[in-house]
């Protein structure tokens, strides 16, 4: 962890300053990078928050959380992993024993016909390989832009933006964009930054989002990103108050992954806990 880094309970100047109205382009890029870079001495080991040890198991992780938290599947695949450790073992699973082990990530059945049809696919045309190509990954069962980039991000260094739900609510609380397709959001956010940021850039945000800049009540008083926000305000702006917002290891509960990288444990977070765990 950076020295001096900064903590997600920085206190929040008194006077949170709004972007003009009228704000430039150019005012508009340079607020935008001054955000992830705040949000990067915050999160310095911001990380996929989906357990992994190679770009199959990322790619299934990726499809099943769909409609569900990262940590339920987190405690779901170590079982899924175990008996089906590749593309080919999944590809002739049994489907139902695969929807048993994939009960507790809900809509179990078509998320079982997804990685199963993803593993024929992955099995029959790139002889059991997860491909490093965008125009490959989406052509998988299951698999659109975001899991791609996802993919790509983080199991091959290749740069992708990842607009989930808590970066398209950020960015738009932002005025980045007013966009609200998330190809349209991810071609106006991906404007504003060099395409080297793009990975890291949505490692930060998700996690602010995650951890502070909450959809129904945002722990504003607590953001130390707030006087660059023309959000401000919409949550609960007491500094006291807000900090009892939240969520994750800055609120004293364990993140998403069963099995975190050392730099965030080293930053004081906690692993989750394993399914059925107490």
């Amino acid at each position: 962890m950076k020295t001096g880094a900064k903590t997600a309970a920085t206190v929040v100047r008194k006077t949170a300053a709004k972007p003009p109205a009228n704000e430039s382009r150019t005012a508009l890029v340079r607020r935008a990078r001054r955000i992830n870079r705040e949000l990067a001495e915050v999160y310095p080991y911001a990380h996929p928050e989906l357990d992994f040890d190679n770009p199959f198991q990322l790619l299934v992780a990726t499809v099943l959380s769909a409609q569900t938290t990262d940590l339920r599947v987190n405690q779901t695949t170590p079982a899924l992993f175990s008996k089906y450790p590749t593309p080919e073992d999944l590809a002739a699973a049994n489907p139902e024993e695969v929807e048993e082990i994939l009960r507790p990530c809900g809509f179990f059945r078509a998320k079982t016909r997804s990685v199963i049809g993803l593993s024929k696919a992955l099995t029959e045309d790139f002889g059991g390989q997860v491909p490093g190509r965008l125009e490959d990954l989406v052509k998988l069962p299951g698999v659109g832009r975001k899991t791609a980039f996802v993919v790509l991000g983080n199991a091959f260094g290749r740069p992708g933006i990842t607009v989930d739900t808590h970066f398209q609510r950020l960015v738009r609380r932002w005025q980045w964009t007013a966009e609200t397709d998330p190809d349209k959001i991810e071609a106006a956010v991906g404007a504003l930054f060099p395409k080297s940021d793009w990975t890291d850039l949505s490692h930060h945000v998700i996690w602010h989002g995650r951890r502070i800049c909450h959809a129904r009540k945002p722990a504003c008083g607590a953001c130390p990103i707030a006087p660059l926000c023309p959000a401000y305000g919409e949550g609960e702006t007491d500094p006291e108050k807000a900090a009892k917002l939240l969520k994750y290891e800055k609120g004293g509960f364990p993140g998403q992954r069963l099995k975190p990288p050392q730099a965030y444990l080293d930053a004081g977070g906690k692993p989750a806990p394993p399914l059925g765990a107490v």
